[in-house]
């Protein structure tokens, strides 16, 4: 029997697509307030850098990068499916093969702060 791939493909773009409309919005908001030189308590430099720098802050950065990595890389097959091309396995080895770049990337550069 051959173990279906879509399932867990189709998980990550939901669970990427549910965080990114929820942090993206408020990630905006928060950097139309610094750039107008409003910066809020939390978001100073030090307290970003001592954030990033704890555990939770790692994994917390990670599963977001990961996941949007992963929600862009499927979306991105979609669009090019939707504009006509139909080199689908090409497509999506092509942008799966990037998201996992991205992926091992932010885990490497997490673990080096």
């Amino acid at each position: 029997m051959a173990i279906a791939k879509k399932a867990l493909v189709w998980s990550l773009f939901a669970a990427g697509g549910t965080l990114t409309a929820f942090l993206f919005p408020v990630l905006i908001a928060l950097f139309l307030l610094i750039s107008l030189g409003h910066i809020p308590d939390g978001l100073e430099y030090a307290a970003i850098t001592g954030c990033i720098s704890s555990w939770p802050g790692k994994i917390l950065l990670f599963g977001v990068l990961f996941l949007s990595a992963w929600h862009a890389a499927h979306r991105m097959r979609i669009i090019f499916h939707d504009f006509g091309i139909r080199a689908d396995g090409l497509i999506a080895n092509t942008l799966y093969l990037w998201a996992s770049l991205v992926t091992v990337f932010a885990a490497v550069f997490l673990l080096a702060i």
